[in-house]
């Protein structure tokens, strides 16, 4: 059986956010003074970033870019929560590009996330965000050469993505130096708590330095998560999507009944040869 959901466009993009409040009007329960800046221009992005910005395909900010940008280019302490397909990563790749000194080569962003191909999409966005401001990124995974990752980071490069094990031990080999990371970002956190990664992200934080900038990024906001954001974020700005808008409101799912396996592709194919997609993911059983 093949399932195909589609969601409300522009669900989000029409709502205003403001303070702690649950209002009917609202999809962001927000902080206080979080205000939604509606085009990229208004948040004073790099001419060069916002060049990249565009030429990867990005117009308008997304809700969540809205809200939670300014935040972090403020140098606050973060916590954004928002639906899978919002601009997430794009929105990590903007911020960081935006932030970095461009005249040093020292690593001074560092991004984790729960899996190698999140890590290296990340790394490949924010090279093309950055690409005209001179922005360099590496993704740090395992299942890579090691003496590659090494390679790389002695030659120099402003933002390292990578997945929480194998930065860890880029930087207890002293390849990956750390004392001049400004900002940490914790990408789908919900999903590297579910992975017990938590005692290898504490690993990692003892290394960075003290007055450092945080910021989780997640689409579920679990209590693990809360209890740690205690432990190192300060005062961080919440931009969180309602606990109501997390349900299939607005969302409409249709089913096919597919009578035999190897009519499943072939059946997939149509759909996107009918339908227009722009977005999409596909839930398989294996690999």
């Amino acid at each position: 059986m093949a399932t195909a959901n589609v969601a409300n466009p522009g669900r989000g993009d029409r709502r205003r956010g403001g303070g702690e409040r649950d209002d009917d009007k609202s999809v962001f329960k927000t902080t206080t003074g979080v205000e939604a800046v509606a085009n990229f221009e208004d948040m004073g992005i790099n001419e060069n970033v916002l060049r990249g910005l565009y030429e990867y395909g990005s117009e308008k900010p997304s809700a969540i870019q809205q809200r939670a940008v300014m935040p972090i280019l403020k140098g606050r302490d973060v916590i954004a929560q928002a639906h899978s397909g919002t601009g997430k990563t794009s929105m990590i790749a903007l911020s960081v590009c935006q932030v970095v000194d461009t005249s040093s080569r020292e690593v001074q962003a560092l991004v984790l996330s729960p899996t190698r191909e999140l890590a290296s999409q990340t790394a490949k966005t924010i090279q093309a965000i950055g690409l005209h401001a001179n922005i360099h990124a590496h993704a740090c995974i395992g299942g890579k050469s090691v003496g590659e990752d090494i390679r790389r980071l002695e030659h120099g490069v402003q933002v390292v993505s990578g997945t929480p094990g194998r930065v860890c031990d880029m930087i207890k080999r002293r390849s990956l130096r750390s004392r001049a990371i400004t900002i940490l970002i914790l990408d789908e956190s919900d999903e590297m708590l579910s992975r017990g990664f938590k005692d290898q992200i504490y690993d990692v934080y003892r290394y960075l330095p003290p007055d450092l900038q945080v910021c989780l990024v997640s689409a579920t906001l679990p209590r693990e998560i809360l209890e740690m954001t205690s432990k190192f974020m300060t005062d961080p700005v919440k931009v969180l999507v309602k606990r109501d808008e997390l349900t299939l409101d607005g969302i409409k799912q249709y089913f096919i009944a597919v009578e035999k396996e190897q009519w499943k592709f072939e059946t997939l194919c149509d759909l996107f040869d009918t339908l227009t997609i722009t977005q999409a993911v596909i839930f398989c059983n294996t690999k």
